[in-house]
């Protein structure tokens, strides 16, 4: 989860010099999850998104022109007990027809929270121009939200009545839409994961999480910058109701197709290293490496992300590959 609010990010601070943290540290989670909540409850945010526009857009799905299968895992803050941890998996193929399907499922855990958010794909592809494709996308789906609040907790004393006890769990519907227009060597895109507002354990004293709208822009480009060299910038901007504006840009060279390095940057967040491998036509891994520019660098070593592609061609070989 992403917590973009100054106001979390000095209560972690705080809690990390506290003399206390080590022993009560996932109480103080369980704090901080009800104030974050309590503002915008938010969809997971991956570094390395110019891999997945899928996790983001449904009209995606099926762009590639082939299976594709993504996975990837998340570790946040390292070194923090009960930090964000999230991990992905989702697959996409074209069907005949114009027609693009996939399967999304996400994974985020912070703390005592769990939540599990499974998404079903759709996206109808025409033909603007003589270069360019419009794809119109739909998705469907839930997700189950789940807060332990016996985890960590190591207090002898008598517990507050008014605070919540046991294993609570719920479960909700998501629809969304998105559009995607792209080229061989461009796209842009813009989305809504979910157009659903729910409340969630409003039924807890002193949590009461609601769905916030989240809107995404996503947009990319491949240049050639010279021989068996090329330059990969993209942008991803998230707006979320009652939040911060979000924005992320990154600039990859991609070397004889198959290596490439790059940066990314978060406004007033972080700044990221990149870095990805073709090992076959098929296979591509990749790895970001976030470091952290606001005041919680102290209190953690970073953010790992790594992620795993695998391509299933119609071909052995592939003709006319894909850069995005």
């Amino acid at each position: 989860m992403s917590l973009t609010n100054r106001l979390t990010e000095k209560l972690l601070i705080n809690m990390f010099n506290s003399n206390q943290m080590k022993n009560n540290f996932i109480l103080y989670i369980i704090v901080l999850l009800g104030f974050q909540i309590a503002h915008a409850q938010q969809d997971p945010q991956f570094t390395q998104y110019t891999l997945n526009p899928l996790s983001v857009n449904s009209a995606y799905a099926g762009s590639r022109g082939h299976v594709s299968i993504i996975g990837l895992h998340r570790s946040q803050w390292v070194g923090l007990d009960g930090a964000p941890r999230t991990t992905t998996i989702s697959i996409d193929a074209p069907l005949k027809n114009r027609v693009g399907v996939g399967l999304s499922i996400v994974q985020d855990e912070l703390g005592p929270s769990e939540e599990t958010y499974t998404d079903a794909n759709f996206s109808y592809t025409i033909p603007v121009s003589k270069n360019y494709k419009l794809a119109f996308g739909l998705k469907a789906g839930f997700r189950l939200l789940s807060l332990d609040f016996n985890k960590g907790n190591t207090f002898d004393d008598q517990q507050d009545v008014a605070f919540p006890q046991g294993l609570n769990n719920e479960f909700f519907p998501t629809f969304g839409a998105g559009l995607f227009l792209h080229s061989k060597t461009k796209y842009f895109g813009i989305s809504v994961p979910n157009v659903l507002n729910d409340k969630q354990f409003s039924d807890l004293s002193g949590l009461d999480a609601e769905e916030r709208f989240h809107l995404f822009f996503i947009g990319g480009w491949v240049i050639n910058a010279a021989e068996n060299l090329k330059f990969k910038p993209a942008f991803l901007v998230k707006h979320v109701q009652g939040t911060p504006l979000s924005v992320d840009v990154s600039a990859n060279f991609l070397i004889q197709e198959r290596f490439s390095l790059g940066l990314s940057y978060r406004w007033d967040d972080s700044v990221s290293g990149l870095a990805g491998f073709q090992i076959s036509p098929n296979l591509l891994i990749a790895y970001a490496y976030d470091f952290t520019t606001t005041d919680l660098e102290i209190a953690n070593s970073g953010t790992h992300e790594i992620s795993l592609r695998f391509d299933i061609f119609k071909d052995r070989i592939l003709k006319s590959p894909r850069f995005f």
